[in-house]
């Protein structure tokens, strides 16, 4: 049974490639869709259990009504049967019901809906672009996509279970006092009013009260896994206090939030419990006074204070609800500020898979500047043979990494194109072209998974002999074997930890390059890639990258200009132009930016073993 509920609903069995709507209506739909049976489920179990309930107070009305004017013997011999189907009601078909709904609530939605939620959310936003994630923490990213599933699920299942309950309930017993005397509805009627009004108020305050709450918890959460991923930079520059006053601001100011939202809460809180003891006085004096007047039985004030009691009883639950209900609504409206955010980086409606022939990359005329006026790259125009092992030199700022984002389609070019095989990057899609670039950078940073896992990510599929050869061709295999992590784990299974902070930065180095001999693609982008390694690994590992460029279109971009003096051609940039181009002696005979550069390296020396290091 349990299972049946269980897998109405799969939380990962759909990946829609759509991006969730930015209107708060259009954002629930968009998930509730996917679950409508349940919640159509859920909202006839709502009205049953209603029903149900009503039933109660008539059953007792009754019941008092049979005791004060028949005798017992009378009662048992000629309403045995009505009693004995009240007790089935009570007994088997009320609580069935409630199982029912139980069953819809915590097997079919409870965990499905909310994982469906963050499942289908990371789903689009781990597909945003590069720029999407240097814009905000990763920690609220994180915590948005954590915390709306569960506050979509409940603000949906609450108005099923305590607004539309109540809705229910409240009209029906309206409609049953007004049967036995409709002045017994009076007091019913206006406490209904005054709670419309009470919601009116009150609603609006709480729904933007819990959404400045969920976006400073957000940004709390976000601060404090700054700290947390910096703890490095935060102890080399025993900076712990500065660090407490950047995050205590932070808790101040959701301190000061939450109290607003309390203090609306509190007088809600009043408001309602005044309300209800209205209510039920109101309605006591009613039926008292028609009693009192022959105008009704004792059986009817029997019914009526049951009913206004349990009304009073169940809207403090509802008022909860209904204040859980719009903080959520708050966090989910907070959620959606990185949930809804359509993708910049889409691919087109037509883009067709990269096909790699030969390996030519073409800049054609290239300008990008992210967004600045100034701009950064202003009309490149380079081609890089099939093949061609070219470096790319100039000053920080030059535009060198720039453009190799633009090639791996980071970016959208501003105008120009840039080609590989004839085949503009930018009607491709990004998954095929990034398989066929194999890039290794200064700041390498791993998968907080094992050893293993980081270099299988080169290539899913690899064997572990693969796995293995490829690490030692990037001579790491020997530090591999001989690690272990906090939880005793040894050599490719030991975890690297977040980032990789648990290995060395040549360790993370030649582990990112094993990754990259795995993948084994046709063009190789090499970014300070042997500047974290001593120069004993880097000797070491030098022929196996000499191999590995064999027959590979190759862009190296190194600060040191005797790492790449041996390339087939090097690329001089200097504030976003390509200034020089040629082989390395041609450019020191020409004697402009690049010999400079060299003389200032090199004291005016030639490297002396002619040897090439990347």
């Amino acid at each position: 049974m349990f299972g049946f509920f269980e897998s109405l609903l799969k939380p990962t069995a759909d990946s829609p490639d759509v991006s969730p709507p930015a209107g708060a209506p259009a954002f629930y739909w968009h998930y509730a869709r996917q679950a409508k049976g349940l919640l159509a489920a859920q909202f006839i179990g709502g009205t049953l259990v209603a029903l149900f309930d009503l039933l109660i107070p008539i059953f007792i009305g009754w019941v008092v009504t049979l005791v004060s004017t028949h005798t017992p013997t009378e009662v048992f011999r000629d309403y045995g049967w009505q009693l004995a189907g009240m007790a089935i009601v009570q007994l088997i078909l009320r609580p069935l019901v409630l199982l029912s709904q139980n069953l819809v609530t915590n097997q079919g939605l409870a965990a499905n809906l909310t994982n469906l939620v963050r499942w289908q959310s990371h789903w689009h936003v781990v597909r945003q672009g590069w720029s999407f994630f240097q814009s905000d923490f990763a920690g609220r990213i994180a915590n948005r996509i954590m915390q709306t599933g569960p506050s979509l699920r409940d603000s949906i299942v609450s108005g099923t279970n305590a607004v539309w309950y109540i809705l229910i309930y409240g009209t029906s017993a309206m409609v049953v006092l007004s049967k036995t005397d409709a002045r017994l509805a009076i007091p019913l009627a206006c406490w209904f009013c005054a709670y419309l009004v009470m919601l009116r108020v009150f609603v609006p305050r709480l729904r933007d009260r819990s959404k400045a709450l969920s976006e400073v918890r957000s940004a709390l959460t976000g601060r404090v896994v700054d700290s947390y991923t910096n703890i490095l930079t935060v102890k080399l520059f025993a900076r712990p206090r500065d660090e407490d006053a950047f995050v205590r601001a932070s808790v101040d100011e959701h301190s000061a939030t939450y109290y607003r939202q309390l203090r609306t809460m509190t007088l809600f809180g009043l408001t309602l419990s005044t309300m209800n003891a209205s209510l039920v006085v109101g309605t006591g004096a009613m039926a008292l006074t028609l009693w009192s007047g022959d105008e009704i039985g004792v059986g009817t004030v029997a019914m009526a204070l049951p009913l206004a009691w349990q009304i009073q009883s169940m809207s403090g639950w509802v008022a909860m609800n209904i204040t859980s209900i719009f903080e959520n609504v708050g966090t989910v409206l907070d959620g959606m500020k990185s949930i809804a955010t359509p993708r910049i980086m889409r691919d087109r409606d037509d883009a067709s898979d990269l096909r790699m022939g030969a390996g030519e990359i073409r800049f054609e005329d290239v300008h990008f500047g992210y967004g600045s006026a100034k701009g950064v790259l202003h009309g490149i125009n380079l081609v890089i043979k099939p093949g061609e092992r070219i470096g790319l030199v100039g000053p920080s700022g030059a535009g060198k990494s720039t453009m190799v984002n633009l090639l791996l389609r980071f970016f959208y070019v501003e105008s120009g194109r840039i080609l590989i095989d004839g085949q503009d990057v930018a009607h491709v899609t990004q998954e095929s072209l990034r398989a066929q670039i194999s890039m290794v950078t200064q700041d390498t940073s791993l998968l907080h998974r094992s050893i293993r896992e980081n270099i299988r990510y080169g290539r899913p599929e690899a064997t572990e002999a693969e796995v293995r050869a490829a690490a030692e061709r990037a001579h790491a295999l020997e530090f591999i074997e001989g690690l272990e992590d906090w939880q005793q784990r040894h050599g490719f299974d030991a975890q690297v930890g977040e980032r990789g902070v648990k290995l060395s930065g040549g360790q993370r180095q030649r582990i990112a390059l094993a990754r990259v001999i795995l993948k084994n693609a046709p063009i190789l982008v090499l970014d300070e890639a042997t500047s974290a390694l001593d120069s004993e690994v880097e000797a070491a590992i030098q022929e196996q990258l000499d191999t590995l460029m064999e027959g590979r279109t190759v862009i190296a971009i190194a600060h040191r200009l005797s790492t790449i003096s041996r390339m087939d051609r090097l690329v001089v940039m200097d504030q976003g132009r390509i200034v020089e181009t040629g082989s390395h002696g041609e450019l020191l005979a020409q004697n402009g930016i690049y010999a400079r550069l060299w003389q200032r390296q090199s004291g005016g020396f030639e490297n002396p073993t002619g040897t090439l290091s990347i």
